[in-house]
Order: C-alpha cells, then sequence, then structure tokens
C-alpha cells in the first residue's frame, strides 16, 4: 500500500516543530514509529504478556494485604514521609483526588502541548505494564512496578516516587541500576519502554536526579515536568502531590466517615484553593 506524501510530510512538519520548542526529537521511537509497531513493542512476546498478567493478579491481591498496607505506611512514618498515616478510606478517596485533580489534567495537558494522542499513550502503558494502573499510590505494588512506571512515563514531578521506593529494601539502588540499563539499552523492558517515552533525555535527566537524591535527599532537585512550570494552576497542584510528605499531608485531612467521602466525591469538583 502506497503511503501518502502528504500525510508524511506533515507528520515531519510536526515533529520538527515540536523539536524546535523543547519537543520530543525525530527518531524517538514514540514519535517516529507507526501506532501499530508501538502496540507490537509494548505487548511483547506471549511470554512477556503473560509475565505482565501474572504480575497484575500479584498487585490485584495485594490490594486486600491489609498486613502489607500497615507495614508500608509505618515504615514510610519511619522515615518521615508520612506524617500521620491516613485511614484506608482517606487512601481511596485521596487517589481519586490526585487522579481526578493532578495526574489525569496535568498529563492530558502535556500530551495536548506535544500533539501526542493520550488515548493511545494509556493503551501503550497498559500493554507493557498493567500493574503500574492499578494503585494511583503505588503503596501496594512491587518494587520494580513503581521503577518500570517511573521509567515509562516522563514523570510531572518523580520526587513521589523516589521517596515511595524508600520504603523498599535497596529501592534507590536498584532504580539507578534500571535507569543505567535502559540508557545502556540493556534493561530487559527497554524495547517496550522506549515506545512509550515522548523525550529521548528524560533517563539520563532521571539518572541525574537519582544520583542526587540518593546523595542528599533534601538538596537534590526534582525535574519538574515542563508543562507544570509553565502553569501556575498545576504548580500550585504539584506543590500538594508532587511529594510524598505533601499528598499523605492531603490524605490525612480527608473525611474519615463513608458519608464524609461521598459528600467529598460528589461536591468537590475542583482542586481546594485551601487543604480543608
Amino acid at each position: 500500500m502506497k503511503r501518502d506524501p502528504e500525510r508524511n510530510r506533515a507528520r515531519s512538519c510536526r515533529i520538527a516543530a515540536m523539536s524546535r520548542i523543547g519537543g520530543t526529537q525525530p527518531g524517538t521511537p514514540r514519535l517516529a514509529l507507526p501506532a501499530l509497531e508501538l502496540l507490537r513493542r509494548t505487548a511483547g512476546s506471549p511470554r512477556d504478556l503473560a509475565t505482565k498478567i501474572a504480575r497484575l493478579a500479584r498487585t490485584l491481591r495485594a490490594l486486600a494485604d491489609h498486613d502489607a498496607l500497615d507495614a508500608r505506611l509505618s515504615r514510610l512514618v519511619a522515615l518521615g514521609h508520612v506524617e500521620r498515616a491516613p485511614t484506608r478510606l482517606q487512601l481511596v478517596v485521596g487517589s481519586i483526588d490526585m487522579l481526578r485533580f493532578w495526574i489525569e489534567p496535568a498529563a492530558r495537558d502535556y500530551y495536548a502541548r506535544r500533539g501526542i494522542g493520550f488515548g493511545l499513550h494509556q493503551v501503550l502503558r497498559v500493554l507493557d505494564d498493567p500493574a503500574s494502573m492499578v494503585d494511583p499510590t503505588g503503596f501496594l505494588v512491587d518494587r520494580d512496578v513503581i521503577i518500570g512506571h517511573l521509567m515509562q512515563v516522563v514523570h510531572a514531578n518523580p520526587a513521589y516516587d523516589l521517596q515511595l521506593l524508600e520504603s523498599h529494601e535497596d529501592g534507590l539502588e536498584a532504580l539507578e541500576r534500571q535507569v543505567r540499563a535502559m540508557l545502556d539499552g540493556t534493561h530487559p523492558r527497554a524495547r517496550s519502554i522506549g515506545a512509550i517515552v515522548e523525550e529521548p533525555d528524560y533517563h539520563a535527566r532521571l539518572l541525574e536526579y537519582v544520583r542526587a537524591f540518593r546523595d542528599d535527599p533534601r538538596a537534590a532537585h526534582a525535574p519538574v515536568r515542563e508543562n507544570v512550570v509553565a502553569s501556575d494552576h498545576f504548580r500550585r497542584i504539584e506543590q500538594t502531590f508532587g511529594t510524598l510528605p505533601g499528598a499523605m499531608r492531603y490524605f490525612a485531612r480527608l473525611p474519615t466517615t463513608a458519608l464524609g467521602a461521598a459528600r467529598h466525591l460528589l461536591t468537590v469538583r475542583e482542586f481546594p484553593k485551601e487543604n480543608f
């Protein structure tokens, strides 16, 4: 089948324009390859799919493991990332708020600015690792699920995830090792993750931040995503949800009863100007 030269020319112009404004550069698989090839790469082999389904099943079972959640929260309190552990209901409501006020709208804005389809991006993420989509807080997923999520998505602010990884034994060390492998092209998921990430220098920036964070977490400057930096609205929300302590303070202020939680979800339609 012949390719449409006008369509190809328009695509080339769009990629070049993105490069000029700081967007994804030509040659990045996410933009350079057709959608079908991206889907193939993220889906992987039948063995890869079986591994992903097994990991998803483990994650779903973990959602009902109250002891594991208590242990994770206790560890985060001991590390100083959580001042007061939120209740399970507060975690549920907080996760919903974080998704609807921060993660989803900030991501939509980012991809719209870059001319990238948000729907396809989500499909690619699910195919790459469905377990990473289950728990927005990351409290009940494996260490490597958090690391994979960090590497597959250009984060608005990766500080939250690095702080969360501190609660896993050798979490930050494993993150640094796997990001180096991504840069070397030796990571087992390099082909799949490479089909999702839009910015060719993202992993290099992430590695620099990981090393600085391991050296001195308080002095390390997180690489906040460009669309957040450019928006007063998202910068304000990032101050709450961009870090684990900020997010948990917000969660701990949410209603503690089912009626209060329902009222909050039904009546609070935008990020509160004041955190209650």
